[in-house]
């Protein structure tokens, strides 16, 4: 059997050799998909980062100071409303603050403490709370507040009077 010019089985395959070399490699790529895994990784990150954070429930003051960038992981004294101390999640009673922050953090006194105050505990219970970490040889106090809260003077506003007190004029 010879074959021809026009031979069927043969014209097929140079037909479909001329289709792949027109067409060429496609070399795009599909960030579809991508986008959608991040934008959903976003969002649950999103979800869960408030709930990283120290789980006594408090209600902190707010102020204008910054926020305090530091590499060291902290001890976490809170002072609750109600006049409770907690260290990190662990209630603790006043007189064994400073054996337990001792024991805690060892020989390491230049370990930052963070004392979390409820805005409405006894200003009484902070400054003892404070007294106490720092005649425990504790060299880094620091206080957390909230930002956004009134302004200290610094921009030459005055905060809001409460209610039943005169406002100050400047």
């Amino acid at each position: 059997m010879a074959l021809g010019a026009h031979d069927a089985f043969a014209a097929g395959r140079r037909r479909g050799r001329s289709r792949r070399g027109r067409r060429g490699a496609l070399s795009e790529i599909n960030v579809t998909p991508l986008v959608d895994v991040m934008l959903v990784l976003l969002i649950i990150f999103m979800v869960s980062a408030p709930l990283l954070t120290v789980g006594v429930p408090l209600e902190l003051p707010k102020t204008e100071a910054s926020a305090v960038q530091d590499q060291q992981e902290p001890l976490t004294v809170s002072v609750r409303a109600d006049g409770r101390i907690f260290i990190n999640e662990a209630e603790t009673p006043f007189p064994s603050l400073s054996p337990t922050l001792r024991r805690m953090a060892g020989e390491a006194y230049a370990k930052p403490i963070y004392v979390r105050a409820d805005g409405r505990s006894p200003y009484a219970m902070v400054a003892q709370v404070m007294a106490s970490l720092s005649q425990s040889g504790f060299t880094t106090i620091d206080l957390i507040t909230d930002t956004g809260g009134p302004s200290s003077g610094a921009s030459g506003t005055v905060p809001p009077a409460s209610k039943g007190a005169p406002a100050a004029r400047p």
